[in-house]
């Protein structure tokens, strides 16, 4: 059954050939027919409620169908929605269909012959015209959702690790936590010094289980009560709490270090040896509370010093007064 409540634009600057068009559709039953004698009126239109055909003649002054087109395809793209075009022509030239199709338009009628060609012609665009929008809709929604998973997600799907949203989360409680009770935070960044060496090696599925592998011995090596996180491609980040400050040292995460420096990971290319670079950035709580930025901001810097020493290392983050 065809859809009488269609929004169509009639656009002709002859006011007979848009009443003959006008009165056809009505005829047919179609309720929703409204009537532009120019472009720039019917854009206004347009701009006040949209339309699902807009059936426009291709000849008209200032602003002809084609030029038309092209706004109604800037408007729609705007919009999320999209305007069946047929033109109303009496060209019928191939070269002048083809540049009409590759400017846009989606059909035509030819004036002899319009009042047999309109109506199974607007049923065809119905058809279409509510198929694109629905499509058009249905991935703004998953757009929309996947916006919302990413807005909410604190998973690294490759590892199964907390990623770098939910280490800036822990990282801003335990500040606090250390604020309140006393004590030391820590943040430690691990990062692989030659994972783009072992990239221009290893296919991606290598690259893959390497850091699944990196990931898992991590986690054996870390104490239950720290927070682990994947902050980066090759980057990997602890966050910890100590009650006292004294213990907060490279001491407490020596193992790590080992752990990942001594021991090559097994793949399906064999065993690979990583490099790890490791840097300790501390804030005792005493000293004042450093923002999130902060602690990260001095841990990026201690990372790149300890690539170049390759040496565990530690730094303290710079509080920014007023940030």
């Amino acid at each position: 059954m065809p859809n009488l409540d269609l929004p169509i634009l009639v656009v002709d600057d002859a006011k007979f050939s848009s009443m003959v068009v006008g009165r056809t559709l009505r005829n047919a039953g179609y309720r929703d027919i409204r009537i532009a004698n120019n472009a720039p009126d019917a854009l206004k239109l347009m701009e006040q409620r949209q339309v699902s055909v807009l059936i426009a003649d291709w000849l008209m002054p200032e602003m002809d169908g084609l030029q038309l087109t092209d706004h109604v395809r800037q408007q729609d793209e705007q919009d999320n929605h999209y305007t069946y075009v047929i033109l109303l022509t009496a060209r019928e030239s191939v070269e002048a269909l083809s540049e009409a199709f590759d400017r846009g338009v989606d059909d035509f009628i030819y004036k002899s012959d319009m009042t047999k060609q309109l109506i199974p012609r607007i049923f065809a665009a119905d058809r279409m015209a509510d198929r694109q929008n629905t499509l058009l809709r249905a991935n703004a929604l998953l757009v929309e959702n996947n916006r919302e998973l990413e807005s909410t997600n604190i998973i690294d799907l490759e590892t199964g690790l907390c990623n770098s949203k939910y280490a800036r989360q822990r990282l801003q409680k335990t500040l606090r936590h250390a604020e309140s009770r006393g004590g030391s935070t820590s943040y430690v960044m691990c990062g692989i010094r030659n994972w783009q060496d072992l990239k221009r090696k290893h296919p991606p599925s290598v690259m893959s289980e390497l850091a699944t592998g990196i990931a898992r011995r991590l986690s054996t090596l870390i104490r239950p009560i720290d927070a682990l996180c994947r902050v980066g491609d090759n980057q990997f980040a602890i966050v910890s709490y100590f009650p006292n400050s004294d213990h907060c040292s490279t001491i407490a995460f020596r193992r790590i270090f080992d752990g990942i420096n001594h021991k090559a990971l097994k793949t399906t290319a064999g065993f690979i040896s990583v490099e790890a670079g490791m840097v300790l950035c501390r804030a005792n709580a005493q000293d004042g509370t450093p923002s999130v930025q902060d602690m990260e901001r001095a841990a990026v810097q201690g990372l790149v010093d300890a690539y170049e020493t390759r040496r565990f290392t530690e730094t303290k983050p710079e509080i920014r007064e007023g940030v």
